[in-house]
Parts: C-alpha cells; sequence; structure tokens
C-alpha cells in the first residue's frame, strides 16, 4: 500500500538504524507529540537508539497538559441541571477535583462521549431545552473543527449550543520549555499532525532564536528514524534548521483555510498547563462575536485542585523524568486505576510506556 508498505520494509529500518549509529556523538531529542510517543514505544525504538540517541517525551498529549482545575470546570458545568456535557472519550477518566467525568456521569450528571464536535451540535439541535457544552481539548488540530461547529450553531441558530474551550496551542509551549532552566535538548522532534494545519514554517524560531534544529515526522518507525538522522546531520554541522520530512501530509504553510476557521472564532487567551503553569497566549478563547456560545463564562463554581497526590505527570510532561521515575508508575497508577492524566490517555507517556518500554521485574528492582 502506498505511503505505508514503504515505510515498513526491514531493510530500509536497518539502513537507518546504521546510519544512526555510525554518528558516533550522544544526542536528546524531544517529541512533543502524544502519537510519536506511542508510535515510538509500540515499535521499540527507544532500546534500540539506547547509546546513540535518547528520546524524551514532551507536551503533547492534549488530555495530559489540561490543567486539574480545567478539569473540575468541566465536571462542574457537568453536574448543572439543564446542562449535557459532549466530551472526547480519553477525557472520562481523568481526575480533578470532584473525580471524573465518569463518576461525574455515575452520579446521575448528562455526560456523552462524542466522536465530533459536529456530533454534539446535532445534539444541541435536537434537545433544544438543554444546552449542550462541548467540551474543546486539543491542540491546533482540532481546533479548526470546534470553531467551525461555532460558526454552524451561529449561522443556523442553534443558541443552546456551547464550548468551553480548554484548547492549547503548541508554539507557546515550546518556547516555555526553552525558557525553563533546567531544559536541556539537542532538538525536537516535531508533530505531523499539528504541522498539517500550522505548516513547517511555524517553527522557524527554533533555529533562529534558540539554535536548535527541529524536523516535522510522520508515524511510521521510518519516519522517525529518519528524522532523527535529519537531526543528527544539522546537529553535527552546527547548522540548525526546521525540516519537513513528511512533506507526503505536511506543506511549508500548512492549511491556510483550516488556520482562517480557527482565527475567525477563536483569540490566543493565556492558558494553565500540567507541569508549565500559565503560559501566556498558549490558549484560544471565543472571540467577542462568539460570546454567547463560551461555557467558560459561566460562573459555575469548582473546588481548588487538590494537588498531584505524588503523581509526577508534571514533570513527566516536562521531559524531567521518565514515567518509571514516578514512585506511583505500575503500583498505585496503572491504565486499570490511573491516578494521574499520562496514564489515563491513549496517547499518555506513562500509559505507552507501561505498555511497550518496561518490565515488571526490572521496575521493582529499581
Amino acid at each position: 500500500m502506498r505511503f505505508i508498505d514503504e515505510y515498513r520494509a526491514p531493510e530500509l529500518l536497518r539502513g537507518q538504524l546504521e546510519k544512526i549509529r555510525a554518528f558516533g556523538s550522544r544526542a536528546s531529542f524531544m517529541e512533543v507529540c502524544g502519537t510519536h510517543t506511542m508510535a515510538i514505544s509500540r515499535a521499540g525504538l527507544r532500546p534500540l537508539l539506547s547509546g546513540s540517541v535518547e528520546l524524551v517525551s514532551g507536551p503533547g498529549c492534549p488530555v495530559c497538559v489540561t490543567s486539574e482545575a480545567d478539569i473540575g470546570r468541566a465536571v462542574a458545568l457537568a453536574g448543572l441541571e439543564d446542562v449535557t456535557l459532549a466530551t472526547f472519550g480519553d477525557m472520562m477518566r481523568v481526575p480533578g477535583p470532584q473525580g471524573t467525568l465518569s463518576e461525574a456521569s455515575s452520579r446521575g450528571a448528562a455526560v456523552k462521549v462524542v466522536y465530533s464536535p459536529l456530533e454534539a451540535l446535532r445534539m444541541a439541535s435536537e434537545e433544544t431545552d438543554r444546552k449542550v457544552v462541548f467540551l474543546g481539548v486539543g491542540f491546533e488540530t482540532t481546533a479548526p473543527a470546534v470553531a467551525a461547529s461555532l460558526m454552524r450553531a451561529k449561522r443556523d441558530g442553534v443558541y443552546n449550543y456551547f464550548v468551553l474551550s480548554l484548547h492549547k496551542l503548541v508554539p507557546p509551549a515550546l518556547r516555555a520549555l526553552l525558557n525553563m532552566e533546567d531544559f536541556a535538548i539537542d532538538g525536537f522532534l516535531l508533530p505531523g499532525h499539528v504541522s498539517a494545519v500550522l505548516g513547517a514554517r511555524a517553527y522557524s524560531f527554533l533555529a533562529d532564536e534558540y539554535g536548535l534544529p527541529g524536523v516535522v515526522a510522520g508515524f511510521e518507525a521510518a519516519d522517525i528514524l529518519r528524522a532523527v538522522c535529519l537531526l543528527l546531520e544539522m546537529r553535527e554541522r552546527g547548522e540548525p534548521a526546521i525540516a519537513n520530512e513528511y512533506a507526503r501530509a505536511v506543506r511549508e504553510d500548512g492549511n491556510p483555510k483550516a488556520r482562517e476557521i480557527m482565527e475567525e472564532v477563536f483569540e490566543p487567551a493565556d492558558a494553565e498547563w500540567r507541569g508549565l503553569g500559565v503560559i501566556p497566549a498558549s490558549g484560544l478563547a471565543l472571540r467577542e462575536e462568539y460570546r454567547s456560545h463560551d461555557a467558560g463564562s459561566w460562573g459555575v463554581e469548582a473546588p481548588e485542585a487538590a494537588g498531584d497526590k505524588g503523581c509526577r505527570c508534571g514533570d513527566v510532561l516536562c521531559g524531567r523524568i521518565k514515567p518509571m521515575d514516578c514512585p506511583l508508575f505500575a503500583r498505585a497508577c496503572t491504565p486499570e486505576s490511573p491516578v494521574g492524566p499520562c496514564m489515563v490517555s491513549t496517547e499518555g507517556t506513562c500509559a505507552s510506556y507501561y505498555l511497550y518500554d518496561f518490565r515488571e521485574g526490572e521496575l521493582f528492582a529499581r
């Protein structure tokens, strides 16, 4: 199959690994996409690259970076008598100050899992006696679709459709990481899905301002290994730049139409990230023209965040530690009984390590 089989050929993967090992020097690169994290772990690339390249997972999972306080707001909204909260399924088990959305549902809250914001919009048009709130979580990948649903609601007069916008923007988070005193990375493996919207050019500041290379990569093992090769080549030459390995899906200027839709509905706003704190202009708020659909403006009371209870998801998201360094990992915190969001999400770093990157005997010998 075109674009699949040729990226899985064993001889291609062996050749790329040999090329990486031939560089000799050790480097550390961060992937900032949860899909990359899971793909790297599933393909067993971390041990294969051990001794040559360390791949460090960053804040690339939108579920994981959603703050505990924002989860509390969502649970509080779901508890209102005339509200139906619509959400993607991976948000259901993320703990907040009042528990999870799944637990709120068991207490009688109207929480519905949907696959698209347009499904939530249709729900609102059919249930006119209720307020339907879509929980807007995601990066630049999902924000255009949410914006399109708001444009359609305004056009069709669906006044009972609302969005709680918890969207996050990737470039400001990269700046926040690079401005951390203890952050030491030699380059970035840049996200494929987000870049399909933003374009590779959006990351030029990494090379221009911080002197670090970045490569936009696809999600096959061959894509990732090729991206690592490009990062090593740029590092060895001392010529940092932004390369686009995923040219079959990502253009230099991305998707202008998707950005136009997103920018018509949303404007940048300060946002709280788990592990990174409040980052200026790193979130998306509804513009004045769409404020009547903004569930974030409702005066709901949510309890203060209770703290992480020993969970070190924030440190994992910043690349400070590996999941196995958290005292709860695979003990109190498992995919069946998660304590933090990094173990909940299908793109979470802890979930990927739990499934593919550790053996129980090795963990408990630490």
